[in-house]
């Protein structure tokens, strides 16, 4: 266990130190939640447009779910690990270059990773037969997210992974849970 904590710091300390003041801005608004508004805003345009307003109103109860599920789950992890996050690491930060304004106490795993894997995976398999290519763009937009907490110094690349994956099964979960909803009320697609 040792080893894979001694290569993740690595590793972390590799990606994050890969940034440049010039880009700061820019990985600061990716990772800001609020960036996303025109994305999310566009997906739920997308999904009424296709699928009619019952559907996408059960769609958007999911995603609520799928949401709090992400976020509260990974709060759990934090405070059942309590791994320091780098930015508060003793043997880290000296080497790091921390970028966010803020550093919460413990990083393991990122609900930034976890959430956005989790939507990416979610609404790309409700629009897999109407527009097949956008899980692909999905998951690059949650990886570009992920990536940025690394670049700002607020988690290792294992809190990303992890969080990734919880992500993805949450997503896929809640997908499922949304088709049992679907059929069984009867919510037909346009």
């Amino acid at each position: 266990m040792e080893n894979l904590i001694e290569l993740d710091h690595k590793l972390f300390l590799y990606l994050n130190n890969l940034g440049s003041e010039t880009w700061d801005w820019m990985w600061i608004g990716i990772s800001d939640k609020w960036m996303a508004i025109p994305l999310y805003a566009l997906l739920l345009f997308l999904l009424f447009k296709k699928f009619g307003w019952k559907y996408s109103l059960a769609t958007m109860v999911c995603i609520a779910l799928l949401i709090t599920c992400t976020d509260q789950m990974s709060n759990v992890f934090k405070d059942f690990f309590m791994r320091a996050r780098p930015c508060r690491q003793d043997g880290i930060t000296e080497f790091a270059r921390i970028v966010a304004e803020r550093c919460g106490k413990y990083g393991f795993y990122s609900a930034h990773a976890s959430s956005t894997f989790a939507v990416a995976v979610f609404l790309g398999s409700v629009f897999k037969k109407r527009i097949p290519k956008m899980i692909w763009y999905l998951l690059i937009w949650a990886a570009i997210v992920a990536y940025s907490r690394v670049y700002l110094g607020v988690h290792y690349p294992a809190d990303i992974l992890i969080g990734a994956l919880f992500g993805i099964l949450y997503g896929y979960l809640l997908y499922l849970f949304q088709q049992y909803l679907v059929k069984r009320f009867h919510l037909v697609k346009k």
